[in-house]
């Protein structure tokens, strides 16, 4: 198991939210192999470190839980925000849901798959842009979009954060006022397709997330959730170049 920043892990194993396990290392709580730990960020090996907060032994969890929900428009991605009226951890069960995080962000005006799960190294490695994950999103834009509106998308398009390229794009279907695309990152920088398609002359008016590596979204409704089935977990850990076992599965 490669390194994990220790604060991010104490909050894996439900310890404490991230900033609150950042509050206990500076305070001198937390112990790595029987040293105490006062600055952050500082890394660690919870294969082959001994981790202490206030002379407790942290071991993670037996089981992992590893859910897709279908975030509906209006819902934010995040685990609270007191500015929101729903976040998408919210749509777990809720004794589930105070374990759970969110791998990535699905912006707040968007719906579609968001997967949820309190596994860290595997929340960490879906998130790095080193994996390459695969996120595919079907589009609806005001307007004809034609062949070179694609090419463009897969060519590169020019955003204020530097440039931003689709893997894939293709017309789903279109009349008169509309068109439905089909498009593919490998990366997922803020409201990166509605600004794509506007620096391209085009309005977003609808974007749902069907894809994320290799689970689908298939037909769950807006709203409702399920687990992952164990093939789905496995496929991800494969997806990431994880060690099998390093995975917690949820019972079946």
């Amino acid at each position: 198991m490669e390194k994990l920043l220790l604060h991010k892990w104490l909050a894996a194993c439900g310890v404490a939210s991230r900033r609150a396990a950042e509050q206990m290392i500076r305070a001198g709580r937390v112990r790595v192999n029987g040293q105490p730990v006062l600055r952050v960020p500082c890394f660690c090996d919870p294969r082959a470190d001994s981790i202490e907060v206030d002379g407790r032994i942290i071991r993670p969890p037996e089981t992992r839980i590893y859910i897709a929900v279908h975030k509906p428009r209006g819902c934010t991605s995040t685990v609270r925000d007191p500015h929101a009226e729903r976040c998408v951890v919210d749509l777990a069960p809720p004794h589930l849901a105070g374990r759970l995080k969110p791998v990535g962000r699905l912006d707040k005006d968007s719906e579609g798959l968001v997967v949820l799960t309190d596994d860290g190294p595997l929340i960490h490695r879906l998130t790095h842009p080193r994996y390459h994950i695969e996120k595919e999103y079907v589009v609806g834009v005001e307007g004809r979009v034609g062949a070179d509106t694609c090419k463009a998308l897969t060519g590169g398009v020019l955003l204020d954060d530097g440039p931003a390229r689709a893997l894939r794009a293709a017309v789903l279907g279109q009349d008169h006022r509309r068109s439905v695309v089909r498009i593919v990152l490998g990366e997922g920088r803020k409201r990166q397709i509605r600004r794509m398609f506007e620096a391209l002359g085009f309005k977003v008016v609808s974007l749902r997330r069907v894809r994320m590596g290799p689970i689908r979204l298939g037909r769950l409704a807006a709203g409702n959730w399920r687990h992952l089935t164990k093939a789905e977990v496995r496929m991800l850990y494969r997806a990431v170049s994880l060690d099998e076992g390093d995975r917690f599965v949820q019972p079946s």
